[in-house]
Order: structure tokens, then sequence, then C-alpha cells
């Protein structure tokens, strides 16, 4: 989720979610599986360069599947996506926002490093949603476009930290917001596709010039073919899911 537009709405709220620091949760049993799984050892995969990939990158409607292994490789690609974050002056990002099937994402308010909270939110699940509120939005897989979005104001979340924390939490504000953002990342949804009727005309042309770009680099290659990228995100929800 993009920050340029977003802090000046909640900058007196952050410290309301300081209790979702991990020590203060209780423990929970997450499941890490070795490097074998039952029934065989998984496929070695090429290593993958991450970088945000952009509207409409097929990805970016894939419906992501929950984790069930944490390895060295994932944690590493779990720090690049904040590192990619920050460059990008975000606060949030979705896995398959950097082309990961994965249902994760990450989030520092602070869209700094060495400041405010990392968060991973592994496997979430949002519930009990209260209110109302309408907020400008943006996204890091359409820099450039923004758009007024109603959401609700509170949301209760569940999910694994990547410590294996279980994490039980009701957010508001700012945290509310992002994480709702995000998990509709992981279900395929982009913050465009709830802007009113007239909120969507604003940003059609954008949306058009995102396609214009995205066919350019398929027809010089950049791009792979629906089938290259459906294959390549079953071999990692093979290894991960």
């Amino acid at each position: 989720m993009d920050s340029d537009r977003c802090h000046r709405h909640t900058s007196t709220k952050r410290k309301r979610v300081s209790h979702l620091h991990p020590s203060t949760l209780a423990r929970a049993a997450f499941l890490y599986l070795s490097d074998l799984r039952k029934g065989g050892a998984v496929q070695p995969m090429r290593e993958k360069v991450l970088k945000i990939i952009t509207y409409p990158h097929p990805t970016l409607r894939h419906e992501s599947k929950p984790v069930k292994r944490v390895d060295a490789d994932l944690r590493k690609m779990i720090s690049r996506m904040f590192e990619l974050m920050y460059e990008a002056k975000g606060i949030g990002l979705a896995a398959n926002q950097v082309d990961l099937p994965l249902r994760l994402f990450v989030v520092n308010l602070a869209a700094n490093a060495g400041e405010g909270e990392e968060l991973v939110f592994i496997n979430p699940v949002l519930s009990r949603p209260r209110g109302s509120e309408e907020s400008e939005e943006g996204c890091l897989s359409l820099p450039g476009v923004y758009g007024d979005v109603v959401r609700p104001k509170q949301v209760r979340v569940n999910a694994f930290l990547l410590d294996g924390t279980e994490l039980n939490a009701d957010l508001d504000g700012m945290m509310a917001r992002v994480v709702q953002h995000e998990t509709d990342h992981l279900d395929g949804v982009l913050f465009t596709d709830r802007l009113s009727e007239t909120g969507r005309m604003d940003v059609d042309d954008a949306l058009h010039e995102f396609t214009l770009e995205f066919q350019s680099r398929r027809e010089t290659g950049d791009i792979g073919s629906d089938e290259e990228i459906a294959q390549r995100l079953a071999e990692m929800e093979q290894k991960y899911c």
C-alpha cells in the first residue's frame, strides 16, 4: 500500500496498535516443515529475483494459497519484500505484488527501515468488521493512482507472524485499513475494484496506460505468457503450500 497519501489521514493513530508486538502475544504452534515433505524431497527451484509487479500482471488476480512451511529461502524473500516496500515508500506489500502466490504480506506503518515496527502476516483471516470510513488509498502495483475507498473502521485479524506467534487482534485506524487492503491483494482484489463508479472513471485512463505498458513488455519478452506465469506459481505453491 502506498504511504504518500495515507500518512496524513491517521498520523495520530499509530500508537493505538502498539499492542501488536510479538512479545505481548501468546505463543502458538505454527507448522514449520523441514526441507523434506512427506512423500519425497521438494524439487529445487531457481532463485527468484523479486520486484514489484504492476497492473495488469496476472499474479495480481491470483488467489493466494495458505503457507504451510517457512524456510530460509522464504525468509530471504520476505526480507526482500520489506526492502522493496521501503524503496517504493510503501507501508504494506502483499506477496502476489512481487509475483509470489503465497498468503502473506508485510507491513510497517513508518515506511522506513529501522523505524516503526516490521510485521509479517501469514495466512491472515479477517472478521468482525465494524463501522465504515472512506479514505484515499494508493497501491505500489499502481504507482501514481489514488482513489477514495470505503472500508470498515475496525476489523479483527487472525494470522501467524514470522516467528510462529499467533496474532489475534482488533485493529483500527491506519493498521486496519492497510491489513484490509493487503488481504484484498491476497484474494486477487485491487483497491480500484472498490472505487465508486465515478472514482473508477477517474482512474480509467491511468489503468489503460498501465495495460498498454504491460502489453509492450510482454511483446518484448520481458513478461512471460499467462501459461508460463501459471506454471511458475504452481511450482511455488508446491513448495510452500
